[in-house]
């Protein structure tokens, strides 16, 4: 040991206490103030599970992968930051004594190579890293960079330290052996073994890199102890307890549902529920759950999220990262003002700091400086003459598709966010978009959106040569109840999916039954544009009727059909929440069913070529891809995917209650989509959705007045495709032919008619 390895030694020794005291105290600090938000404890088991969803994401690197030409290499970057520490610490005794290895394994070829592959890993993941953030910068075109926004010094540092250990780790072990202190075989050292005979031999060397590759380390540790919103080094850590913390502990994103409205760590009860304890939303960032608070801390800015969605892409101001980073930032600002015991109610008078409250009053108010009580003042929501937080135009742009969700690396929950956000400006501030309050007038008084009147819901039978059973009290042999929903009642495009199915289902000879006008909106659009207690009234009341539809039937019997994705959302994830427990199928999945067993047989195909646009609320929302494509196929259309679809699949721009909504800033969404499908040259655009087809439909018909799509490019369900070619081709005497005025199938042949009659 000479004096070169006592002075190395004793400075990494010395910054290594300095560095490990900063990042405990760091580590404490941000447990404190993640700790500030609401309970909840929805988020505490069961454990078997939720564990299983660690390990599997994290090893498997399973939600990394969704983008496949970064999962490889962060995957690297990963376990060489997780086995590699074990070398790091080993560095302590490096420096003192180059020969220092660890005890039994330190000379094990097998540990020697894996070294060797954390090494050289560590080192191409993070020059591979730094390169894709340089091909994505934001110097490109506007909106195209999923790094708009997000910290450039901050991701370059992270990524530099990685890089530098990996060469400290590689070069250690080099000069080892250039030095004789090692003598592995070559298979276990094939890029270290070949550089040490260019290097000098001396152990001074193996000393000299290892305490570069101590001091890499513990650089990192000082700063990230001293920028605790620094996500992009900080999700090393808090990635995992987000990802064992996250909504659904069978591993599933936070899709589907949402999540109910909480206060104090339980479900509120807006019967009971007191204004002037109770949190109603989000209206302050302390309102979040100590969850969103590990959400805010844990995003790395990667932006996957923003490169999804819809809005953001079509020129709006949210961007999913951007939300979350701005949360953190004044989350954390605020922080010191809500740890002294601040707080304010809902007039934005103080409530928290007051001076018969505590006797260390004064003590507390110096403790905060001026920024964070600065911070303190600026509202959750706000335009920029307000200081607000989040701007309004931000807020109400969402279309809740969930791309966000589902891209998302590390589980952060942004659908979920936005809505509580919503909620609060709904119930408590009165602040939401105009064009809102009439929606919601014409649920609460009229039971749909639309502001029909009940006794209309079955005027879509008129015409068809079958009856349509109405439930009258009695649901006798219905094996299934068909809710037709507000837009299959009353919007007329929709009208044509709903005559469709009942007609499939005839043939097919299914026993149904409808409500008529028993039956009300379901709330989706309420519940996502924030309004709870409207939500909550349609909920029970439809609950109440549909308990009773099925009173005597088992629980696995009483089975509901839809045509509608935000029904089929609602009564299925949802309902269960205010006692509503039934068997939910799409007709998609129904009609897909029955032609595989040949309860209803294609004969004319649908010579043509369809591209499918997936429904949010069918496909992210509930996984539900294949049963539509399929009746595509079994139609013999021919499909031709969007280079979005499936989990990518661009949103409609109908949900979250934007169907009631003017798009007042960038182009579209809905235009958006349909350039993308005008793109693959189809003769029809399919969909299972209602909405989508309605705003398919007009995003078709203004590039038709364009002269951008021929006039014979037609949005469609993909009932109403199957229905052409279980039809024979035979046009109906009626003029209603679902898919077009004419047939659009392929007719068959004399021959075949008479064989097939």
């Amino acid at each position: 040991m000479g004096a070169l390895q006592l002075t190395l030694g004793a400075i990494g020794v010395a910054v290594s206490v300095f560095a490990w005291g900063l990042f405990v105290a760091g580590v404490l600090r941000m447990i404190k103030i993640i700790r500030l938000g609401q309970p909840d404890s929805t988020r505490n088991g069961p454990v078997v599970p939720r564990l299983r969803t660690l390990f599997v994401e994290f090893v498997a690197h399973t939600r990394m992968m969704k983008l496949r030409h970064v999962g490889p290499w962060h995957w690297m970057v990963m376990w060489g930051f997780l086995i590699g520490s074990a070398v790091l610490f080993e560095a302590y005794g490096e420096m003192f004594d180059p020969g220092f290895h660890w005890p039994i394994i330190g000379t094990w070829s097998l540990w020697l190579l894996l070294v060797e592959l954390l090494g050289i890993g560590t080192v191409v993941g993070g020059v591979a890293l730094a390169i894709i953030r340089q091909l994505n910068h934001p110097r490109r075109a506007d909106r195209l960079s999923r790094f708009a926004g997000s910290s450039f010094k901050a991701a370059y540092f992270v990524e530099a330290v990685v890089i530098i250990e990996g060469l400290g780790i590689l070069g250690v072990k080099a000069f080892k052996q250039a030095s004789g202190l090692e003598d592995p075989p070559l298979w276990s050292s094939f890029v270290t073994g070949p550089l040490s005979t260019i290097l000098p031999a001396s152990p001074d060397w193996v000393s000299i890199m290892a305490f570069t590759k101590l001091l890499s380390g513990m650089i990192w540790l000082i700063v990230v102890a001293k920028n605790l919103t620094m996500g992009v080094a900080w999700h090393r850590f808090s990635a995992f307890f987000n990802i064992y913390f996250k909504r659904e502990d069978d591993g599933g994103v936070a899709l589907g549902a949402l999540k109910p409205m909480m206060s104090g760590g339980k479900v509120l009860d807006l019967e009971e529920a007191d204004p002037d304890k109770d949190v109603f939303g989000v209206g302050k960032v302390e309102d979040f759950s100590w969850k969103g608070w590990l959400d805010f801390s844990t995003c790395t800015e990667c932006g996957r999220c923003q490169s999804q969605c819809p809005a953001w892409n079509t020129g709006k101001p949210l961007s999913p990262k951007l939300v979350i980073t701005q949360l953190r930032d004044h989350a954390f600002a605020k922080a010191p003002y809500l740890l002294a015991g601040g707080s304010k109610d809902m007039a934005g008078d103080e409530v928290g700091l007051t001076e018969d409250k505590y006797e260390d009053y004064k003590k507390r108010l110096e403790s905060i400086d001026v920024l964070a009580m600065a911070e303190s003042e600026r509202p959750l929501i706000g335009g920029a003459d307000e200081l607000g937080v989040i701007d309004p135009e931000v807020l109400w742009s969402c279309t809740t598709c969930g791309a966000c969700v589902e891209q998302c690396p590390v589980d952060i929950e942004h659908v979920d966010h936005i809505v509580d956000m919503r909620r609060y400006q709904v119930l408590i501030e009165s602040n939401f978009p105009s064009e809102l309050g009439g929606m919601f007038k014409n649920l609460e008084n009229k039971g749909n959106p639309w502001g029909q009147n009940a006794k209309d819901r079955l005027a879509w039978t008129e015409g068809l040569d079958f009856e349509v059973p109405v439930f009258d009290g009695e649901l006798g042999d219905a094996e299934y109840l068909f809710w037709v929903g507000c837009a299959g009642a009353f919007e007329d495009r929709a009208k044509k999916t709903t005559r469709a199915v009942a007609e499939l289902l005839h043939t097919a000879g299914v026993e149904y039954t409808v409500l008529g006008p028993e039956e009300t909106c379901t709330g989706d659009p309420a519940r996502r544009a924030g309004n709870e207690f409207l939500f909550q009234m349609l909920a029970q009341q439809n609950v109440e009727v549909l308990n009773t539809v099925f009173d005597g039937r088992a629980p696995g019997q009483r089975k509901i059909v839809v045509t509608c994705a935000h029904c089929f959302n609602t009564l299925a994830n949802e309902y269960p929440q205010v006692g509503g427990t039934f068997e939910v199928v799409h007709h998609t999945q129904l009609l897909n069913r029955l032609v595989r067993e040949r309860r209803l047989v294609p004969v004319a195909e649908v010579a043509e070529d369809v591209t499918y646009h997936d429904p949010c609320y069918l496909g992210r929302h509930n996984k539900i891809y294949e049963a539509p494509r399929e009746l595509v196929g079994a139609s013999g259309a021919t499909l031709r995917e969007m280079p979005r679809h499936e989990e990518r699949s661009m949103c409609c721009g109908a949900g979250g209650a934007r169907m009631w909504m003017e798009e007042r800033i960038g182009k579209r969404i809905n235009l958006d989509r349909v350039d993308e499908a005008l793109g693959t040259a189809p003769s029809k655009i399919a969909t299972g959705c209602p909405f989508c087809r309605v705003m398919l439909t007009d995003g078709v018909t203004a590039r038709q007045n364009e002269g951008a799509a021929g006039s014979h490019v037609e949005v469609v369900d993909v009932a109403q495709l199957l229905l052409t070619a279980v039809r024979r081709g035979k046009e109906r005497e009626r003029g209603d032919v679902p898919t077009d005025e004419t047939p659009t199938g392929t007719p068959l042949p004399d021959e075949d008619k008479a064989a097939s009659s």
